[in-house]
């Protein structure tokens, strides 16, 4: 049974987090991650790991169907992640200006952050280069659940807990829990 389990290891996942090493086209600078599951790194940019970053997690949902996201897209791009962080599996981060999440973070599946909207909303602006976009910083000890979205300008505090399926549009002081769409205070920790 070991010896199975050994086995399946190294044909779905080893082979699987090694395509996208090789497929992806930035390597991130800092402490080598600990990926449980594949993650693509791409951009132009910096992304700057702390120590023990986990990406993936074995006894979740997407273990062997998905893949971890990260993009800092232009030259002037960064995202930053801090120490003792866990990001679960089906992950997107991508930054046109600055994404940080601080240390000792917990991030379920199915997560995204965004600091921008890509696109102008005004029809005849659509197609510009140069979307707006906002800073994000996720604090320290954040817990984040699954289906949950971050989007551009957002600062989460430290000690915030993000309720599932919740969508973030509005920066949430520390020791908050927050859930909804849009997600808004329900208890002061």
């Amino acid at each position: 049974m070991i010896l199975l389990r050994k086995i399946k290891y190294y044909l779905f996942i080893k082979t699987r987090i090694f395509k996208y090493k090789w497929l992806s086209d930035l390597k991130p600078m800092g402490s080598s991650p600990k990926l449980i599951s594949p993650v693509l790194f791409k951009g132009k940019g910096e992304i700057i790991l702390g120590y023990n970053v986990q990406f993936g997690y074995e006894q979740s949902a997407n273990y062997y169907t998905h893949y971890g996201y990260l993009e800092a897209r232009l030259k002037s791009s960064k995202i930053q992640i801090g120490n003792n962080v866990v990001i679960n599996n089906n992950f997107n981060i991508v930054a046109l200006t600055s994404i940080e999440i601080q240390d000792n973070c917990t991030i379920g599946i199915n997560f995204s952050v965004l600091d921008s909207d890509f696109h102008h909303l005004e029809p005849y602006k659509r197609n510009d280069k140069n979307p707006p976009s906002k800073p994000v910083k996720i604090g320290k000890n954040v817990f984040i659940g699954n289906n949950v979205s971050i989007l551009k300008g957002v600062t989460l505090g430290n000690n915030v807990v993000i309720g599932n399926g919740s969508i973030v549009v509005k920066s949430v002081a520390e020791n908050s829990v927050v859930a909804g769409n849009p997600a808004r205070v329900i208890k002061t920790l």
